[in-house]
């Protein structure tokens, strides 16, 4: 199940750390803005009070399963509180990490069983799926290396860099077990204008927009 709305529509950008999908889904959000979609961003854990507690809540030492409800906490109050709202309203929904994160992180990360998991999603996200996942790749060391100039700290991370070989490695079974044309696979090795490029490309061709390009 896809968007209730006679034209919402929801994307999700995904990517391990420091892949830049944040800020993609912020500058498309003003393209779309710009071309006259009405266009809500959102962010995971985040977008309401429990979310925003959740987010809070994840700062903290949790067991690997206290972890991964947190987020499904946080995700089944921003489905059902923003995202279904805005899209039966007709607006496109840019959301950064979505149920992928889980299975990556939680799932591959932290070796949850990837069948519960997949289950607890579905029950958190009443089975909404993106219409378009669009995953920023690159090496975890070239991503943790952008994390630390933006933040300081180890340039390894808190988990080490084997974890996050493994979130990458989560990632791109998903990808690979994806149906097709779902999901956008853009190397984010390289400079952010061809990244926005690629990812406009597909965003424009799915809602309709002519870019002219």
């Amino acid at each position: 199940m896809t968007s209730e709305g006679p034209d919402g529509r929801f994307i999700v950008f995904e990517g391990g750390e420091g892949a830049g999908k944040s800020l993609l889904a912020t500058r498309l959000a003003r393209r779309l803005e710009a071309a006259g979609v009405h266009t809500i961003e959102v962010r995971e854990p985040g977008g309401t009070p429990a979310g925003e507690q959740a987010r809070e809540l994840l700062g903290q030492s949790l067991t690997p399963w206290a972890e991964a409800f947190a987020f499904l906490l946080a995700r089944s109050e921003l489905v059902s509180r923003v995202i279904r709202p805005a899209m039966e309203g007709g607006a496109t929904v840019l959301c950064d990490r979505f149920r992928a994160s889980t299975v990556a992180y939680q799932g591959y990360g932290r070796g949850l069983d990837l069948k519960r998991l997949a289950e607890a999603n579905a029950s958190a996200t009443q089975g909404l799926v993106p219409d378009l996942t669009i995953y920023l790749d690159l090496p975890p060391e070239v991503g943790l290396q952008r994390k630390q100039g933006e933040r300081g700290g180890p340039a390894t991370g808190r988990e080490g860099i084997a974890f996050h070989e493994r979130v990458r490695e989560g990632y791109r079974q998903q990808l690979a077990q994806a149906p097709e044309g779902t999901w956008l696979e853009i190397d984010a090795t390289q400079p952010a204008e061809a990244v926005e490029a690629a990812a406009w490309e597909a965003v424009a061709e799915l809602l309709g927009i002519t870019t002219g390009e």
